[in-house]
This record gives structure tokens, C-alpha cells and sequence, in this order.
């Protein structure tokens, strides 16, 4: 009972924002989703290593993976309406996100001319992967990713929508989306240019980068 007037508030409280502050809050999901998915990343890699090095990964200077949040936007656009089921939550993102796997890597490995970005045929949890580029344990992350997004982060972008001055609100959200896009283009178009990338600079500090 207490979680569906949870879920019913929280419904009730999305759709009463202002248009800014909607905004705003979709702004700071790319940003929170790009980081947990970059902290994802590097948790699945130095417990596949053992934790013998420190991975940076990624291709970005900031720790934060593009993939992650154009996951998060297609899941608010799949999973908003169904945030009173938990379970359709979960199995409509994991198709969606599985989908968007498949097909972004799929995209990558044509146009970049073998590209990979990703590849679950060489990971310990990527049983029953297609061609490397999606697999159970993979979609079923985002699932559940999904449930943390709808459940926690969304809410919680919600509050301080609310909570503070719009001013203040708009600064932040803007300010953090332009400098994680700005990183994440910038290192796009010195690798198509062919100059130093982020990946340059932490190889050449030592650093071991897994893209």
C-alpha cells in the first residue's frame, strides 16, 4: 500500500513540474546515469581481473559512459508509464536497452569498419551473447538499472528540482550536462581527427583504459 502511494506521488509530482525544471531533471539523469554506468563498468572489470590493476573506462576523460544515458533516456521514455509494475519496469527496459546494445554496437562495427566499443563474447557473464554485442547478463543489468533509475534516481532529481531556487537548479543541471557532452564530443572528434584523446593521456600516465 505505502509503495503505491509512493509510486502514485511521485507520478503526481512529475507531472506537476514546471517545463524547466522537467528540464533539469532529464539533464541530470543522462549525467547520474553515465557515471553509475561508468562505476558499473569498472567494478565488472577489476573483479573480472581480480582486482590486480585500475582500469579507467571508457573513452572519456570524466567517468562517464554515453551508452549508460541514452539507456536512462530511452528507459524514461518505455518505463514511465509502467512505474506502477516494477516487473514490466524491469522486462520492458531490459528488451529496450537490449535492443539499443545491439544495434548501437552493430552501428559502430559497420560504419567505424570493425569497431568495437563492447564486446560480451570475451567477458566471464557474457554466456549466450549475439555477436558480442548483447547478452543476458548485459540486458538484464539494465533491467534492473532501470529500477534504480525509476525508483531512486528519477525521485531524487525530482526533490531537488523542487527544493531548489530555479536559478540554482538550472545552473547545476546545465553546467554538469555541457561539461560531460562537451568531454564526451571533444574525444569523439580528436579520435576522427586522429590527435590525442583522453585515452592517450591516461596511457600516457600509466593508467590501463578499456573502452
Amino acid at each position: 500500500m505505502f509503495m503505491a502511494k509512493t509510486k502514485k506521488k511521485q507520478t503526481k509530482e512529475w507531472a506537476n513540474l514546471k517545463k524547466y525544471q522537467k528540464i533539469g531533471v532529464v539533464l541530470l539523469v543522462v549525467v547520474i546515469s553515465g557515471f553509475i554506468g561508468w562505476v558499473w563498468e569498472f567494478l565488472l572489470t577489476e573483479i573480472d581481473d581480480g582486482f590486480r590493476h585500475i582500469y579507467i573506462k571508457g573513452g572519456n576523460l570524466l567517468p562517464w559512459v554515453n551508452i549508460y544515458a541514452y539507456g536512462a533516456l530511452l528507459i524514461m521514455l518505455t518505463s514511465y508509464r509502467l512505474r506502477k509494475r516494477p516487473f514490466l519496469v524491469f522486462l520492458v527496459s531490459m528488451i529496450a536497452c537490449g535492443l539499443l546494445e545491439l544495434f548501437a554496437g552493430w552501428i559502430v562495427y559497420m560504419v567505424g569498419n570493425g569497431t568495437r566499443y563492447w564486446d560480451y563474447s570475451k567477458d566471464w557473464f557474457g554466456f549466450g551473447n549475439i555477436n558480442g554485442f548483447v547478452c543476458p547478463m548485459s540486458a538484464a543489468a539494465f533491467g534492473l538499472g532501470a529500477l534504480l533509475l525509476v525508483y531512486v534516481v528519477l525521485p531524487w532529481c525530482i526533490r531537488l528540482a523542487t527544493s531548489m531556487s530555479r536559478r540554482a537548479f538550472t545552473t547545476m543541471a546545465v553546467t554538469l550536462f555541457v561539461v560531460v557532452i562537451t568531454d564526451d564530443v571533444t574525444n569523439l572528434a580528436l579520435k576522427n581527427l586522429g590527435l590525442p584523446t583522453a585515452h592517450d593521456f591516461y596511457k600516457a600516465i600509466g593508467f590501463i583504459l578499456k573502452t
